[in-house]
């Protein structure tokens, strides 16, 4: 059995005041980005939206992103400016995130974590835009680690009391795959759809995709 939780580093986008939530991949993004209907968006403009989505992230510039996705930079530009006029709560939350870190030297993860970031106080400008970037990353990357093992110990931890045949295999990225006895799919199918969209109280929900198969290649 093969469970993947989709969308779960833009998911973790829980800012305070409710900022606006971004979903990665659907069509929602591009439709308002791009301002064509819902039902106009092309697979180029789904394309784009999430690599600017997934981009921004990580504290992506206007050169890196016309690599990506082989545009002019000043089209690159224009994206990412729209992208924070659509979203401006998302461009808040981000200038939060690295000066915070400035000010204490560390991010933080919505779970307490820390993770030091002496390079924002360097005195070479290439160490300090690397230590913006981490600031604008870890506490999104950071939190979506921790809800996958928050998640990865309670399913764990049902499996041994309630399966006689299932166990947690391998954890990638936000993948979890378990192997288990055909009679026992359906309630490991319930425990791993109460704990991974449980592990998080955050202002959207946790959505999950699982798939089941003889391999792990034949449940992707």
């Amino acid at each position: 059995m093969h469970l993947d939780r989709g969308y779960l580093g833009v998911q973790v986008f829980k800012i305070p005041q409710a900022y606006p939530v971004v979903i990665a991949g659907c069509g929602q993004t591009p439709s308002q980005v791009f301002h064509v209907p819902l039902d106009k968006v092309t697979p180029l403009e789904r394309r784009n939206a999430k690599a600017v989505n997934f981009g921004i992230v990580y504290g992506i510039s206007s050169f890196g992103l016309s690599q990506d996705l082989s545009i002019s930079r000043k089209e690159a530009q224009e994206y990412i400016r729209q992208y924070f006029v659509t979203y401006p709560g998302i461009k808040q939350f981000l200038d939060h995130c690295v000066e915070s870190a400035k000010a204490d030297g560390y991010s933080v993860t919505m779970f307490g974590r820390r993770r030091p970031i002496p390079e924002l106080h360097s005195s070479n400008f290439m160490q300090r835009s690397f230590g913006e970037r981490v600031a604008m990353n870890a506490p999104i990357q950071g939190t979506a680690a921790d809800i996958i093992k928050i998640a990865m110990i309670r399913v764990d931890q049902r499996l041994r009391k309630e399966c006689t045949s299932a166990r947690l295999l391998l954890q990638i990225h936000d993948e979890l795959l378990v192997e288990t006895r055909p009679e026992e799919t359906e309630k490991v199918r319930k425990i791993l759809q109460e704990e991974m969209t449980g592990a998080a109280k955050l202002s959207v929900c946790l959505e999950i995709d699982m798939h089941t198969g003889a391999s792990w290649f034949d449940a992707k």
